[in-house]
């Protein structure tokens, strides 16, 4: 049975799923009629956190231009450069097991390439979602609706995978942030160019 989340909404990752370690974080979004005729290029990533919620350095840091980090422990599949097609249009996969013993947080991020030059943000997105699937048997376990509360944000943490007493929990965060990659970048404790 698929659990249905809603913003903000914590649950249990592993410790009601036992033997559930490597999953698979499949993100996917649709673009509405204002669109404004550029194709959209949303772009997943992750965010390795301490325990102040704070990225190590840029290796911490998990796109389409690093697509490993945590010593192997997450992988970014692969850039979608449109969003076409139905199901998952990113994906980033977690080897629970092998994150190292600093991260307390992965934090899964999307945001809009180039949002500013091309006039986009997350108002002209809809049927926006976060899933959770167990790559071993590829049964979807959780998933987020992310809806439409978004206007002029062109960066959103949809949700964060966390340590809490040895076992793995889900947050549905749904936070919006304007300023793109940068301040998403900077709000993690990173800087970028």
């Amino acid at each position: 049975m698929v659990i249905s989340l809603q913003k903000g909404q914590k649950i249990d990752l592993t410790k009601g799923n036992p033997g559930l370690t490597k999953i698979i974080v499949g993100l996917g979004w649709d673009t509405n009629k204002y669109s404004g005729g550029s194709d959209f290029d949303l772009d997943a990533s992750a965010f390795l956190l301490d325990k102040n919620g704070r990225a190590g350095g840029i290796e911490d840091f998990i796109y389409y231009n690093n697509l490993v980090g945590g010593n192997g422990s997450v992988k970014h599949t692969g850039d979608n450069l449109t969003g076409a097609g139905e199901g998952d249009d990113e994906q980033i996969k977690v080897d629970l097991g092998l994150v190292p013993a600093h991260v307390d947080k992965v934090a899964i991020t999307v945001t809009i390439h180039e949002a500013i030059a091309r006039g986009q943000n997350f108002g002209q997105v809809s049927n926006a979602f976060v899933r959770v699937v167990n790559e071993a048997n590829e049964q979807e376990v959780m998933r987020y609706d992310l809806g439409e509360d978004f206007s002029v944000e062109t960066a959103l943490v949809v949700c964060e995978l966390y340590r809490y007493q040895g076992e793995w929990k889900f947050n549905a965060v749904g936070n919006g942030f304007s300023g793109g990659l940068a301040a998403l970048c900077s709000n993690f404790g990173l800087q970028v160019g």
